[in-house]
């Protein structure tokens, strides 16, 4: 894979002198027309051999477009925080808004290859990593994303030579850093796995350029040409490429029903059980929180749910048996313009807690399968292969030590209207009801069907959906603390067994 790379590819300085001035003008053309734009965000994962030219090749970069539009991030040795995360967690919060270009080192590639280089992992692990760079730049590329990946190449030969030139030259030998000689003596295992990784990451979407690195003319022309070249095709597609549907048909269910018709919205609780049975799951969450266990594990809790089925009430349950320390509740209202410049998942991403800390999220990524799907606030094609994206995202947590519970609550139809006109009747919730819920309930039967597509489609072991009977809310409530409590010590139980 790497042959074309070791040949000695050169160009003399009058030819890289005559195609420069062409090419800058070109590449900063289509560098603002993009920003413009605003349709695509930039993504440049540098990888490869050291010396090869990486930090020279970004450094002209910059120079050549406008700097003001590009942020080079660095990924080195994960911080505290980023290792109280999910791994993917450091990559998300550092994604470029769409119109601007983000050049990012020590990539998710840089982590998973040095990791295997150095047997912190095995061969298993790696392909675990592979896929799941695969997945992410696959989501990415179909939220509107141009990704380019450079590897830098030397052969071992060169390398060599590089360094001993470098450290035989008293003014240069500062160039020479600990990486490069860590690199030398792991070069053959180093390009065994990049090969592996190359040949199993290269996609249409997100193809691999390996760019030979000793004649720094020819690197820097061909790196510029192939980003003018992925650019100027970018911008000649106005909308993003919709990738074939990988998700397979919709349930159709002759008779109408889905799940929410089997639930029995008529359970409910006495006051004087409902007092008791919130006190006793209250104390028990407040000490599964608590916990030494909870060291090794963060809670997201989810809630949807029809309007007005009473997600603010049980949420402030859940709240009035914890520390304001321990917890953050996020309510997720429509995109801000911020938000729309990023794929969708990346509002979410950014607010997932660190191990030992509770999320509650009032509403959440399924936004996307349920009101942006109703409400054809985004594509068929959109909401459909968010099911699979949602469940790789929430594989993510789950593999990192974050428990998942999912609520819906349901209630019918009359329910709903009966606290609808309460809420226009009383002042003080009066500003709870809105013209968009008074809308909404026309679309019952839609939202009905979405609900049911979702729960079918993203109820998984690992983050099953709670299905809460929300007539009475009562009920409603100490269900979703039995629930929360249920899964965290299912969490810990799995623990001892590890």
């Amino acid at each position: 894979m790497f042959e074309s790379a070791e040949i000695g590819h050169a160009i003399d300085d009058d030819t890289y002198e005559a195609a420069l001035p062409e090419l800058r003008e070109a590449l900063l053309e289509a560098q603002i027309d993009l920003h413009e734009q605003a349709g695509r965000q930039i993504i440049v994962l540098i990888n490869g051999i050291e010396g090869a030219g990486k930090g020279e090749t970004v450094k002209l970069l910059s120079e050549w477009m406008d700097p003001r539009l590009i942020e080079v991030r660095t990924f080195d040795q994960q911080t505290d925080e980023e290792l109280a995360h999910p791994p993917a967690w450091r990559y998300w919060r550092q994604l470029p808004a769409k119109g601007r270009m983000g050049i990012f080192f020590g990539n998710w590639y840089s982590q998973m290859l040095q990791g295997r280089v150095h047997g912190q992992y095995k061969d298993a692990v790696l392909d675990q990593a592979i896929s799941g760079a695969e997945r992410l730049e696959k989501m990415l590329c179909d939220e509107g994303a141009l990704i380019f990946k450079f590897w830098f190449h030397l052969s071992k030969k060169q390398m060599k030579l590089r360094l001993k030139t470098l450290q035989d030259d008293p003014l240069h030998s500062w160039r020479i850093s600990p990486l490069d000689w860590q690199q030398s003596k792991t070069y053959d295992k180093f390009v065994r796995f990049g090969e592996r990784v190359l040949r199993r990451t290269s996609r249409d979407y997100a193809p691999w350029h390996v760019i030979e690195g000793v004649d720094a003319n020819y690197r820097s022309l061909t790196v510029g040409r192939l980003l003018l070249e992925g650019m100027q095709a970018a911008l000649n597609k106005v909308e993003p490429e919709s990738s074939a549907l990988t998700v397979g048909p919709l349930a159709i269910h002759n008779d109408e029903r889905t799940l929410l018709d089997s639930l029995d919205l008529s359970l409910h609780l006495s006051k004087e059980d409902y007092q008791h049975e919130l006190i006793a799951e209250q104390a028990r969450l407040s000490g599964n929180l608590r916990d030494k266990r909870m060291k090794s594990h963060a809670l997201v809790a989810v809630f949807e749910g029809n309007d007005a089925a009473g997600k603010g009430g049980a949420i402030r349950r859940v709240a009035a048996a914890l520390d304001p320390r321990q917890y953050a509740i996020v309510p997720i209202a429509a995109p801000t313009q911020d938000e729309r410049a990023q794929p969708y998942l990346w509002r979410f991403w950014r607010q997932i807690p660190a191990r030992g800390k509770f999320t509650i999220f009032d509403r959440s990524w399924y936004g996307r399968v349920l009101v942006e799907r109703v409400e054809g606030f985004c594509s068929e094609s959109d909401w459909k292969r968010a099911y699979a994206e949602i469940n790789d995202f929430e594989e993510q947590l789950t593999e990192a030590g974050v428990v998942v519970v999912k609520f819906w609550l349901a209630i019918d139809e009359q329910t709903q209207l009966e606290r609808f006109q309460e809420r226009e009747k009383i002042p003080f919730k009066r500003y709870k009801i809105t013209e968009d819920d008074w809308r909404n309930r026309k679309k019952w039967p839609d939202y009905r069907q979405a609900v049911g597509d979702m729960v079918d489609r993203t109820s998984t072991e690992i983050a099953p959906w709670t299905l809460i009977e929300a007539n009475d809310k009562r009920w409603a409530r100490v269900k979703v603390l039995r629930t929360i409590n249920e899964a965290l010590e299912k969490a810990f139980a799995r623990d001892k067994k590890k």
